[in-house]
């Protein structure tokens, strides 16, 4: 009875622990479903870890004039060890990349999305501007229902110090692939 009751129980474990884990090969086979070709999954066979990296679009050319940049996009992203995830990532790194020419963002590099009535402080950003090809650099953390939250809604506006933005329709269908493709049952 008891080598029964310890079978069931590491058949148990092994199928818990198998059921749990989504591999790469997984993910990019739902991104591709998804139609998400500005999603890149790579597996670093040096360092054994995965990187996914979500990069979207610029933003329109009539918001970047009005903030006083050339160009502006950002990507969202999740690193992570081995080629598979056991749980859903908890944190995702979101980072913009300005074309200025010169520091907008300096002074005031918060970020703050507004969700219908609510507002997500996401906090100062991680800044870096680099003079000799005029680009800035911000990097907020993002968590897991952060992601959803933005994901799930239709427009989605935000400001970027005092600048605003709204983020473009594939730019959230972007947010929402990433969010299912790292989700983990």
């Amino acid at each position: 009875m008891k080598y029964l009751s310890l079978l069931v129980s590491v058949f148990l474990f092994v199928s818990a622990a198998s059921a749990q884990t989504k591999s790469n090969a997984t993910i990019q086979q739902q991104l591709k479903s998804l139609g998400s070709g500005q999603i890149g999954v790579h597996f670093d066979e040096g360092s054994k870890v995965t990187t996914i990296k979500a990069v979207a679009e610029n933003f329109p050319d009539a918001e970047a004039k009005r903030a006083g940049v050339k160009a502006m996009n950002f990507a969202v992203g999740v690193i992570y060890p081995g080629n598979g995830l056991d749980r859903s990532p908890d944190q995702y790194m979101l980072s913009f990349w300005v074309l200025s020419g010169k520091p907008r963002f300096g002074e005031d590099h918060t970020f703050n999305v507004f969700l219908g009535t609510e507002t997500l402080q996401l906090g100062e950003a991680r800044y870096v501007a680099r003079a000799r090809d005029g680009m800035e650099y911000l990097n907020f953390n993002l968590t897991r229902d952060q992601l959803k939250q933005i994901a799930a809604e239709s427009k989605v506006r935000f400001l970027l110090g005092r600048k605003e933005f709204t983020f473009t329709p594939s730019q959230l269908k972007l947010f929402a692939d990433l969010y299912l493709a790292t989700e983990v049952k």
